[in-house]
């Protein structure tokens, strides 16, 4: 890569983190291959005049799909840089790519009824990344220059949480090492760890032997390399010292002076006695650490202590100040250096493209199916732990759902795209409300079906109300005012009126023409005489076999045409949106090669995708039935209504990774897309999830009846009245959020105090 390229993509922290394609430019102007990379369709009419346009019908269908080709001649240029956001400057919105793969990937997200998935599905390359990316994914054995303070709130919190009690351990096995005499040099290797892991900061343990000049052992202060970077060229960029670092002279080696290091005794009864202890303090530090996510470096510093540095000759090891000046008579290999216990940065780490956080809570699917199988008379874990445990593994699960559709779609033509969304797209929330109605039929316990249709409303609420207004707001704060088309968010809004008008029509005709019955009833008076006035209580609309006319031959029919007119709709608005009347959205794709990285390397391909998918679904359907197993515990407790429950944590739980997505668009000023998350979600919920209750219903009789209660009413069509209004003029700020907020959060607070479902 040449200086200048470099220069070009050089970025503040703040603006470059996770940009993997940001505009690189100088003075307005870019070059040729620049000029190929970034290609956008809103441009100026200097650059209009020079770019050609070819059709590439593969990325987006429909006409109008147009990839911008550049003249390789200097060209100004004036747009915003973000990565992978769309500009529009002409109603035009591009997409900037960095090959084939991701630009479906990020035209998929603008296509209705596609699941919007912010991470990439391809293998980034490194050197195109930010500084603070990179950093993320260096490893600690090589000395850079520092200039900054040592003393920080993270490294104080790593002597709190991890630094005493590693440093005790070591001077524990130090006294044990010292106490068998022929272990000495061990005991002395560990005297000084002990005070290395009490504060590691600033300080480095090198590699005196091993190759290396042995006159380094009359210099502990010596000019310290990376490990193996001279005999590997190619080595990962990971490892390769900044071009900050300073150069290291070659010197000649010297003769080892001691026995291999397997052939002494010393070594087998290091391996015995002092090095289990260790490994059982560092593992524990390395697995806390990590699952902290930003204390991450304490986790690679243990890791790397554990499986290298212990494992070396003692008399090999030196441990000095990485600031120090060192004498320019030998050189030595740096092992370990750290500055920083913590990054606030690594919650954008990635294990093979999957996020930390799901990594990490992985473990937690397997731990809440051993508990809810294995201990059923809950003699180790209480129903209410079952319960927390179950849900919490949801979140994981929703995303390696996620990734995997968005893996599949992005690899596959439009067909099987919308096949695998409309297919697996509902999955988590449909193997929840399925397995609850079943057991509610089983057990006869008819507060599940209240249950779910209050989740229902929930996931309602919170995709139309929650998730633009968190969006908003944060998008809002770092962008001032964003701007999206209204024309699109026009289409998103007349769906959602006619689902929330399709799915609530039921209800509105059975309080229309139903016959209300209530019980308790007394006389004001305290008779129960005829005349007089009543008090009574649990009033509800009668639609159960004593109303047998009403119910079956008016308001079931009604739910069988709504059940059939919704897909339909849905089917139509797909037409509309994605072929009739695509330049609604009008996405034009520029898709530019990197120099040097000709083809995409994507973290799952096809099969490995379908399999986690269906993986991921089994689990799905496990939890959810420990879920609804143990959640009776939960609907017992008397200060919270059931239908809280069923709004808060039954809906909004599995929509965590959209709610993350939603907020990473609003983030790079994509509001558009953070917008569609939610309405996405909602319109699959009426016109996909309720349809499809309703046919299981039809087939195996569970006793659901689409029928809701006032409260959810009443608050989904004034929901749906509100969003519509704040999205007309296709602005939005951090006020209109907060305005979508506070009307979400006072509709909980009347699902908090409002009275428990009948039957519950």
């Amino acid at each position: 890569m040449s200086i200048d390229t470099e220069s070009r993509r050089r970025r503040s922290p703040i603006d470059s983190q996770d940009s993997p394609w940001d505009q690189d430019h100088r003075g307005g102007h870019l070059h040729g291959p620049m000029c190929d990379r970034l290609c956008v369709a809103s441009l100026h009419s200097e650059l209009r005049d020079a770019c050609t346009t070819s059709l590439s019908p593969s990325l987006l269908p429909g006409p109008g799909v147009y990839t911008p080709k550049c003249p390789s001649t200097h060209t100004r240029l004036s747009a915003h840089a973000s990565d992978d956001v769309w500009e529009d400057a002409t109603n035009k919105t591009t997409i900037r790519a960095e090959n084939e793969v991701e630009a479906n990937k990020l035209a998929n997200n603008y296509r209705f009824g596609f699941r919007k998935w912010k991470s990439h599905v391809t293998e980034r390359p490194f050197e195109d990344r930010s500084d603070v990316v990179k950093e993320l994914y260096s490893e600690l054995n090589v000395i850079k220059p520092h200039t900054g303070h040592l003393i920080t709130c993270g490294n104080v919190v790593y002597v709190l949480l991890f630094g005493w009690w590693v440093s005790l351990g070591y001077l524990l096995v130090s006294i044990l090492m010292f106490i068998t005499i022929i272990e000495v040099p061990y005991g002395k290797m560990c005297w000084k760890l002990s005070w290395y892991f009490l504060w590691p900061f600033g300080k480095s343990i090198q590699e005196l032997g091993g190759g290396v000049g042995r006159c380094c052992g009359r210099f502990p202060h010596c000019e310290a390399i990376p490990e193996d970077v001279e005999d590997n060229e190619d080595a990962s960029p990971i490892l390769l010292p900044s071009p900050t670092e300073e150069p290291i002279p070659d010197l000649l080696q010297g003769p080892p002076q001691h026995k291999p290091y397997w052939h002494r005794v010393s070594t087998y009864v290091w391996l015995l006695l002092g090095y289990p202890l260790l490994v059982v303090v560092h593992s524990l530090a390395c697995l806390i650490s990590w699952l902290l996510v930003f204390t991450i470096p304490v986790a690679k510093m243990n890791a790397r202590t554990l499986a290298s540095i212990l494992l070396m000759p003692p008399e090999n090891l030196s441990v000095s100040t990485c600031s120090k000046r060192k004498p320019q008579g030998c050189e030595t290999r740096a092992l370990l250096c750290c500055y920083h216990a913590v990054n606030w940065y690594y919650y954008k780490y990635t294990v093979d493209g999957i996020n930390v956080f799901a990594v990490n809570l992985l473990p937690l699917v397997i731990v809440s199916l051993v508990i809810g199988y294995v201990d059923k008379g809950n003699q180790f874990a209480s129903s209410e732990v079952k319960f927390a445990t179950a849900v919490g593994s949801i979140i994981p699960l929703s995303y390696y759902i996620g990734m995997g559709i968005a893996s599949i779609s992005a690899q596959s033509n439009f067909a099987v795209g919308a096949v695998v969304n409309a297919t697996f797209g509902s999955i988590t929330e449909m193997t929840f409300y399925i397995t609850a109605l079943l057991r509610g039929h089983r057990a006869g316990n008819a507060c599940l079906q209240e249950i779910v249709k209050s989740a229902l409303t929930g996931t309602l609420l919170g995709c139309i109300l929650f998730i633009p207004g968190i969006c908003m707001i944060i998008g809002g704060l770092r962008h001032r005012e964003q701007r999206f088309n209204s024309r699109s968010a026009g289409v998103s809004s007349a769906l959602l009126f006619i689902s929330v008008g399709g799915v609530f029509a039921p209800t509105l005709f059975s309080k229309a023409y139903g016959n209300l019955v209530c019980d308790n009833c007394t006389n004001s008076t305290g008779g129960n005489t005829t005349s007089g006035s009543f008090v009574c209580r649990n009033c509800h609309y009668d639609l159960s076999e004593n109303n047998y006319t009403l119910f079956h031959s008016h308001i079931q029919p009604l739910v069988y045409t709504v059940s059939f007119l919704l897909p339909v709709a849905y089917i139509i608005g797909l037409i509309f949106t994605l072929k009739t009347h695509s330049h609604i959205y009008d996405i034009h794709v520029g898709e530019g090669q990197v120099t040097g990285h000709h083809g995409a390397v994507v973290h799952w391909s096809r099969w490995r995708a379908l399999a986690i998918l269906i993986i991921a679904t089994l689990l799905m359907s496990a939890c959810a039935d420990v879920t609804t197993e143990h959640i009776q515990p939960i609907l017992s407790q008397p200060n919270i209504s059931q239908y809280f429950i069923g709004v808060t944590v039954l809906a909004m739980v599995p929509e965590i990774p959209e709610i993350v997505n939603g907020i990473q668009f609003a983030l790079q000023n994509n509001i558009s897309l953070s917008l569609e998350v939610g309405s996405c979600i909602a319109v699959q919920v009426c016109m996909l999830q309720i349809p499809l209750l309703v046919l299981f219903n039809a087939f195996y009789d569970v006793g659901f009846v689409l029928i809701f209660c006032d409260l959810h009413l009443w608050a989904s069509i004034f929901s749906v009245v509100l969003v519509n209004y704040i999205f007309m003029d296709g602005k939005s700020d951090y006020f209109q959020g907060t305005a979508l907020v506070v009307v979400y959060l006072i509709l909980l607070a009347s699902y908090f105090f409002a009275p428990s479902p009948a039957g519950c």
